[in-house]
């Protein structure tokens, strides 16, 4: 496969699948939650083998060093021989204990406003049918 040799950090990080999205990883940067020794970067920065990012995803937060340069978005398998994971364990906890409070906007099952079911049996244990 043929790299070009400028590639842009919101479209590698979509390459190797840390957003769903190209869109998301660009707000990612614009927004500083991507960072490049500690300092923060454009989208449009250029991406070289051996860069070291701070990545702040939804519910995650990792530490990639580049060991390959991905032009398109492949598969799982693929995209992950082109970069290595060197996140800190003492982060791998912090980072769990935030992801089990997060919240998909989801009503919790059995938790919240009765449903339809649930009114019925109230009313007619209170007698109101």
């Amino acid at each position: 496969m043929e790299v070009k040799e400028k590639l842009r950090v919101d479209k590698y990080l979509w390459a190797i699948r840390l957003f769903k999205t190209r869109s998301q990883a660009a707000d990612a940067c614009d927004n500083g939650k991507v960072k490049l020794q500690g300092s923060n970067i454009k989208a449009s920065k250029s991406v070289n083998i051996g860069d070291v990012f701070d990545v702040k995803a939804e519910g995650r937060k990792w530490v990639i060093r580049v060991t390959g340069l991905l032009e398109k978005r492949a598969a799982y398998p693929e995209a992950i021989k082109n970069y290595e994971d060197i996140t800190p364990p003492e982060e791998l906890d912090v980072v769990k204990f935030q992801a089990a409070s997060f919240q998909t906007g989801k009503r919790l099952s059995k938790v919240g406003r009765p449903t339809k079911r649930d009114l019925r049996d109230i009313r007619g244990f209170m007698g109101d049918e």
